[in-house]
């Protein structure tokens, strides 16, 4: 007799984040009219993936986030998180959250922030103090550690942000808007923090208005408008273009630029464009301008 057990398929492992229809309405006004911010909306984030969640104001991306973090419970549909239900404690557990505009007590330190942070996620002792060190060195704050956080600058607030959802080593973290008013040099210094992060094997949820960063650092991306997905797929595919490929070459003289086209038409291709290829913005100013130390 065939080994039952052996002849199963084996179940495929639960992705970070699955929405299945996933739909939420909201009451409005006196008359039972309802708003609906999100709409039978099909996602799944794998394990270890960076994705960003993507979409004007009003799109849907906020209430999408709630449901994730438990905070509101879907109308239709599921949402889990590592195979649990969002509104699961054990889904909550499992999520690191850096919200858009997060408020800290300002008269603490960096480090009693991260510590009162820790504490709510009920570490303690040892483990916790142990853990603290870690992320405010995996987020480039030890040095300012032990100032208030009221002294801060919009990144530093951001990286003992980074820290605060990191001390209990979750599995997901969900940041939104991680560099909102950060400048140039602070805003690579997180993209490039996030990508150690998937290195790390955690898997990240990340919405931005700043394209050309999501572009760089995220794997997938989900688009929302008015509360429906209308576009998802790994960026490479998205912004590719099939068929066609830019050779970047020296300056060439108009006689051998005359000779390439020739070779070209010869093979039954054709040069379809002579560009003069142009650096980005972001890319000079952080070649020329260097980061500060948050001690300073």
């Amino acid at each position: 007799m065939a080994d039952s057990a052996a002849a199963s398929p084996v179940p495929p492992a639960a992705a970070a984040i699955e929405l299945r229809g996933l739909t939420k309405d909201f009451a409005v006004g006196l008359r039972g009219l309802k708003l609906r911010a999100v709409d039978h909306v099909d996602l799944r984030v794998e394990s270890g993936t960076i994705c960003g969640l993507l979409g004007p104001n009003g799109s849907g991306k906020s209430t999408t986030i709630k449901l994730l973090l438990g905070l509101l419970e879907p109308t239709a549909g599921s949402c889990t998180v590592f195979g649990v239900p969002s509104t699961d404690v054990a889904a909550r557990a499992a999520v690191g959250y850096l919200p858009e505009a997060p408020y800290f007590y300002r008269h603490l330190t960096g480090r009693e922030l991260v510590r009162f942070y820790g504490r709510i996620s009920g570490l303690g002792g040892r483990d916790l103090e142990g853990r603290i060190d870690e992320v405010l060195a995996t987020v480039g704050m030890a040095p300012a550690a032990d100032r208030r956080v009221g002294t801060y600058s919009k990144g530093m607030l951001q990286r003992i942000g980074l820290a605060q959802a990191l001390v209990h080593d979750p599995r997901l973290l969900i940041l939104d808007e991680p560099t909102a008013g950060v400048d140039p040099v602070g805003s690579a210094a997180i993209a490039q923090l996030i990508l150690d992060l998937k290195a790390r094997g955690k898997t990240v949820l990340i919405t931005s208005h700043l394209l050309g960063q999501i572009e760089d650092i995220c794997d997938r991306v989900a688009m929302l408008d008015r509360g429906r997905l209308v576009l998802e797929g790994a960026v490479r595919d998205l912004v590719g273009q099939a068929g066609r490929q830019a050779l970047v070459v020296e300056a060439l003289p108009e006689a051998e630029l005359a000779e390439l086209k020739a070779w070209l038409a010869a093979k039954g291709r054709r040069l379809e464009a002579v560009e003069t290829p142009r650096s980005r913005l972001d890319r000079i100013f952080l070649e020329r301008v260097q980061p500060q130390d948050p001690a300073k």
